[in-house]
């Protein structure tokens, strides 16, 4: 058996099913994932697992790679010998990390009651749960740069949020300032200077805040998202950094025994019944002598 093989196995029994949300049951023949629970986490068949396992499957992409490093709570030193056992280069210290920490991963797990979202230093999307869905519409149906929180604010505008005056003016200095942080951090990051690039070709606004030179991370703010599904809802907006993996967890909060409280309550239940996306994207199992691309 393959090295590939062995370690996807015996990491796949590792993770308990409450580790990643799921019931125990009854009359399991392991305390890990079953293959059907792990192939419905990476977003990939059964069969496709399987062949994994019995190294009947090679050369899985770096995309398929990243969701399975993702679904079995892998630590960066553990992802990266996955993507090596597979053939695969290991994601460049260059540029911008995508992986999501088993840590970050908790904090999704244990905070379903408020909208949270996780973003890469470069604002991509990259993990969120179903009440920001319900907050904000299916991230999943995102594609591209349709990903990236800057591209959205300055290409496709913000209907449907409003900010107070002085975030209104703040927010997209900040989005700005931030990006150029990321830049100085991953010089090597060619999508990152690819995504600047087409900003300042396309977008007025965002080359008036590029040329200000300013350098900054992006600060909490106040916003009311005006067309959910259970009226509008006025947000604290909070940004947490994680060092480590270099990631943005962003999460909402609304004053206690306010309206808001009431009406995210509401949004809690009759929005999730509009938006069940899981809280990761999910990967697409490779066609026969083929690999998906990336998430864009």
């Amino acid at each position: 058996m393959s090295e590939f093989a062995t370690v996807l196995r015996s990491w796949r029994e590792r993770v308990s099913p409450a580790e990643v949300g799921l019931p125990a049951g009854a009359g399991r023949r392991t305390a890990g994932l079953r293959r059907e629970e792990l192939a419905a986490l990476a977003g990939v068949s059964v069969d496709y697992i399987v062949r994994l396992e019995q190294g009947r499957a090679t050369h899985p992409s770096p995309q398929l790679l990243g969701a399975l490093a993702v679904a079995l709570r892998l630590t960066e030193t553990e992802r990266d010998h996955l993507y090596r056992a597979a053939g695969a280069a290991p994601p460049s210290r260059g540029v911008v990390p995508q992986h999501i920490t088993p840590g970050v991963q908790r904090i999704l797990d244990r905070l379903p009651d408020v909208p949270l979202a996780v973003f890469t230093a470069a604002h991509d999307i990259v993990a969120w749960n179903p009440l920001w869905s319900a907050m904000h519409g299916d991230p999943s149906c995102y594609v591209g740069l349709e990903r990236n929180l800057v591209w959205r604010h300055f290409m496709l505008g913000h209907d449907g949020v409003e900010f107070d005056d002085e975030h209104e003016r703040a927010f997209p200095a900040d989005l700005a300032a931030d990006l150029r942080a990321a830049v100085g951090r991953y010089p090597q990051d060619g999508r990152l200077a690819r995504l600047v690039s087409r900003l300042r070709a396309e977008s007025p606004e965002f080359e008036r805040h590029w040329a200000g030179a300013r350098v900054a991370e992006h600060r909490s703010s106040r916003k009311t998202y005006t067309g959910t599904a259970a009226g509008p809802i006025t947000v604290d907006c909070d940004t947490l950094s994680v060092p480590d993996g270099d990631l943005r967890v962003v999460v909402y909060t609304v004053a206690p025994g306010s309206a808001d409280e009431a009406r995210l309550d509401l949004l809690r239940v009759t929005g999730l019944e509009l938006f069940t996306s899981s809280a990761l994207p999910a990967a697409q199992e490779p066609a026969a002598g083929s690999a998906p691309g990336s998430a864009g």
